[in-house]
Formats: C-alpha cells, structure tokens, sequence
C-alpha cells in the first residue's frame, strides 16, 4: 500500500524523457512566478547532471548534502536545502545521483521513497516542483509517485512528439499500479517561434494528438533563456520584461488555480 501523504504543497513533476525541451528553464521560472505571487516554493532537482542546481548558481561540486541523500535515508529535506535568490528553496542535486537508482532498486517500495521524504516538508511549501530527468527510470517513477500533477514540457517541433506517448504510457502505468490520484494537467510547448508555420502546426496538433489540454501561452524561443544560468537567477530576474519571462508568469498565473 502506498505510504499515505500529507496536506500543504501541491507536487508537480515535469517530466519528458527526451532532452532539450526546456524542462529545466521551465522548471525554474515558474518556481520565480509562483514566488513573485507570493508562495512558498521547493524546486528538486532530481537530475544527476544537475542542470536546474548549477541554473540557480549553485555549483554541485560544492554541495555537501544533496537529494541523492536524501533518497538513500541519510539525510532529511531540510537538512539539503538551499535558499536562492529568486525567492524560492532548492534542494540541490549532484553527479553522485546517477548511482542511486542501482541502490534504490533492491529495496521493498523504492518508488514511494521521495513520496516519503517530501512528506514532512510539504506543510513548508504551497508547491514542490519536480525537474526530471530525461529518463524513465526509478528516479523519474519516484517523481510520477510522489506527484499530484505532471507537466509535460515539449518543443513546438515535430521530432519532439517522440516518446510522449511512451512517457504517458508509463503515466498511465503509475496511475494504475502506484499514484491513482496523479493528473496530467498538460503539454507546455516551449521554444515558440511565431514566425514559423511549422511551429504553429505542432502547437495546433500536439493537443489532439495526446488528448491534453495545451498550457498557454506557448513558451518563445529567445537568447535570454541562455543568458539567464550564466548568473545563476532565473529568466524573471535577468530579464523581467522578456517576452520569456512574461509567457511563465502567464501559465503560473493560469496554474495558480490548481495549486
């Protein structure tokens, strides 16, 4: 039987198994939005390349407790998080991670285990977001098990539509067997560009397509999600008045309903 949860902070992964989809970006822009309005706000980096950590000006060499202990029970939440400067905790990730899934596989319920750490830190938070990695593996599952809701971020490309559907397989999969209250609240399309045709297509038939609803507004593509780690803040900071940084504050706002 699954571990049971407590009330606070709504979890929501992002999840795709492919990388490049701006998953990481994303993750760290809605954490600034729903801390521009007010909410207490966790990011997890559940990456072993630490991308989101390094993202948010953290170097992960330098990271002396981190989610890798925090899955393998040597550590508690609290004891790992970072406070960042954009106004929300970071529970860091670091390269050690990739051997944690080896470690985690033998044991009885290991796709409850994050489930269980983030319990006594969810009444901290209004919401807890989840950086996947581009897996499928234990440590995603664990993501899926601990979620109350997935996002899937996807590129308005059409090679971008690969492995969806296997990642909502393996959704429905969890839903059955392991989290039955976990909803898809939708795809994200990111790396917009107006412009193309191309782009449009995508955006009009990834709905159909899988049968989710399509956050909005579409996310665009722009050199200032680049620009953004190499400070180490996310894209609402170094630039607030972007046409990035206004397109996150718009879905957060649409999301803020749901949390």
């Amino acid at each position: 039987m699954a571990p049971s949860t407590t009330s606070g902070a709504r979890v929501v992964a992002l999840a795709n198994q492919k990388g490049g989809v701006a998953k990481t970006t994303s993750v760290a822009s809605l954490g600034a939005a729903f801390a521009e309005c007010g909410r207490n706000v966790l990011l997890v980096d559940l990456d072993p390349q630490a991308c989101l950590t390094f993202s948010l000006g953290v170097d992960p060499d330098d990271v002396e407790t981190s989610v890798n202990e925090v899955l393998l029970g040597r550590a508690e939440v609290s004891d790992a998080v970072i406070r960042c400067d954009d106004g929300f905790d970071l529970l860091p990730s670091v390269i050690d991670l990739a051997g944690a899934e080896a470690m985690l596989l033998p044991r009885p319920g290991r796709e409850y285990v994050l489930r269980t750490a983030l319990e006594a830190s969810r009444a901290a938070y209004d919401v807890i977001l989840l950086d996947c990695s581009p897996s499928l593996g234990v440590i995603t599952l664990n993501a899926l098990t601990a979620a109350d809701a997935l996002i899937v971020p996807m590129p308005c490309e059409m090679l971008s539509h690969r492995g969806v559907g296997q990642l909502l397989d393996t959704v429905a999969d969890v839903q059955k067997i392991l989290n039955r209250d976990l909803e898809v609240w939708g795809v994200l399309p990111t790396l917009f560009d107006g412009r193309s045709r191309h782009a449009h297509e995508v955006l009009a038939d990834v709905g159909a397509r899988y049968e989710l609803s399509v956050l909005e507004p579409p996310i665009p593509k722009t050199v200032r999600f680049a620009e953004a780690p190499a400070i180490g803040r996310s894209i609402l900071a170094t630039a607030r008045s972007s046409k990035g940084a206004e397109a996150y504050r718009q879905v957060a706002a649409s999301l803020l309903e749901r949390l």
